[in-house]
């Protein structure tokens, strides 16, 4: 049993206050909601004690999109099926700056008996390594830095101070979306064409399409260059549409006209740094991204983007650098998209990033509209390494762990403070324990899901 978990943190048949399974719905003592299920759980049991062996490993993807963000999925049950249809037994969701979805997240996979990891993603400036030409995990924008929470449990509802710090970001990156479509607008009634594409249009579209509460859509470029792509489809006929394009763009779009490939035109010609429908991006610095995943609950997460961009970001090479500044900025949990990467690069970061104590996730992010398979493997199609699998499934234990010990009010990986858990001899020892407790948390997760399936089925 993990150190300092002893005095009733782990699961079990509670007894503990908490309602379970009703109907077709997990609902807790609190009402329901996303985190309901983790607390039904309940408090009174623990595992027994560290076995030899590591706990089974299951098929992981602790990154993925889901809709109103511009995503893969249609729906976001869709994600969950698809996870389960794939054998995926842990996903995470990291949406940007609203998270209403997921309730429907997480009823679809414990039906599925999917267990749900929630977090975030939140785009966010280091002023210095700007001015320095540094990139960080953005191949084109130096200082920019993306940074994502994993295991948030304080979002249903957030507290002030949270709701203070997503407001600030949400009201950035939503003045800069606005003025975007004003000069596309401009752009292509220049070229002859009125699409009458405003944000509105937009954002009822996206509303149309999931079946969600427009105050549940936040914007993102991709909604912006699939909104004018679908209204140049609609405005011009295929005869006219390379011309169009041509005249837009100021470029040959290339041979291929579909949807997706004029989109991603769209945005390389008329919407990046240096053309003509560019806004300059403004964005909360580090510490603001940071105090926001600590104040949802989570924990703060640095997504790895290694050869994903050629030549490899300056703040990412060489991999030491980056485990000393990721210390340096009390970042004790790193994510890759093996997708993107070369095995033998994948394995040098993986290897070297858990060697140094930080725990280690996985994701796919489905965040274009291409279907790739719900596991991660590596650039090529090439499969995960053994080894990186075993690494990326003690990851997602470790932040199972944290959303269980914060959904039932305890202290988790790390505190509000962003301090890791203390009294354990080394940060190796420390993520091995929570790896242990939640590995056991999905056990008894996937045990509940499968009592609750055999019930409504004889139901």
């Amino acid at each position: 049993m993990p150190e300092g978990m002893s005095e009733g943190y782990a699961p079990g048949a509670s007894g503990d206050g908490h309602n379970h399974v009703v109907g077709e719905h997990v609902v807790g003592g609190e009402g329901g909601g996303p985190l309901s299920v983790l607390r039904t759980l309940g408090t009174s049991w623990e595992p027994g004690p560290p076995a030899e062996a590591p706990p089974a490993r299951g098929k992981v993807n602790s990154h993925v999109h889901l809709p109103p963000n511009f995503s893969a999925f249609n729906t976001v049950v869709q994600a969950a099926e698809l996870a389960g249809a794939q054998g995926v037994g842990v996903l995470g969701a990291s949406n940007y700056y609203h998270f209403g979805v997921y309730e429907p997240f997480a009823e679809r996979s414990f039906s599925l008996g999917v267990f749900p990891l929630f977090g975030l993603e939140v785009v966010c400036l280091q002023e210095d390594l700007r001015q320095a030409g540094d990139r960080v995990n953005d191949p084109g924008n130096p200082g920019k830095t993306y940074l994502c929470g994993k295991g948030i449990t304080q979002f249903a509802p957030m507290s002030a101070a949270a709701a203070g710090l997503m407001g600030t970001v949400r009201s950035v990156d939503s003045d800069r979306i606005a003025a975007m479509i004003d000069k596309l607008s401009r752009i292509f009634e220049a070229s002859g064409i009125r699409t009458g594409v405003t944000e509105g249009s937009i954002r009822a579209a996206i509303v149309s399409r999931y079946g969600i509460p427009a105050d549940s859509v936040y914007l993102q470029e991709r909604h912006v260059a699939q909104g004018f792509q679908e209204a140049l489809f609609a405005t011009v006929g295929p005869e006219a549409l390379p011309a169009a394009l041509v005249s837009l763009l100021g470029a040959d779009p290339g041979p291929h006209l579909d949807a997706v490939s004029v989109q991603n035109a769209i945005r390389s010609h008329l919407m990046k740094a240096g053309k003509p429908g560019y806004v300059e991006e403004t964005f909360v610095g580090l510490d603001h991204a940071y105090q926001m995943v600590l104040a949802l609950g989570g924990v703060p997460c640095y997504p790895v983007l290694a050869d994903g961009a050629q030549p490899v970001c300056e703040f990412e090479q060489p991999v030491e650098r980056l485990v000393a500044a990721l210390q340096e900025h009390r970042v004790h949990c790193a994510e890759l998209i093996p997708n993107r990467n070369a095995v033998p690069v994948l394995g040098a970061y993986v290897r070297a990033l858990r060697q140094a104590g930080i725990a280690v996730l996985a994701g796919t992010e489905h965040n274009t509209l291409d279907m790739v398979p719900m596991e991660p493997h590596c650039a090529g199609g090439e499969p995960v390494p053994e080894d990186l699998r075993d690494i990326f499934w003690e990851g997602a234990c470790v932040i199972a762990a944290h959303q269980f010990l914060g959904a039932n009010g305890k202290s988790g990986y790390v505190d509000a403070y962003g301090e890791p858990a203390p009294s354990y001899s080394s940060p190796d020892a420390r993520i091995k324990a929570f790896a242990r407790l939640g590995a056991a948390v999905i056990e008894k997760y996937a045990d509940m899901a499968r009592t609750h399936s055999v019930t409504s089925s004889r139901g």
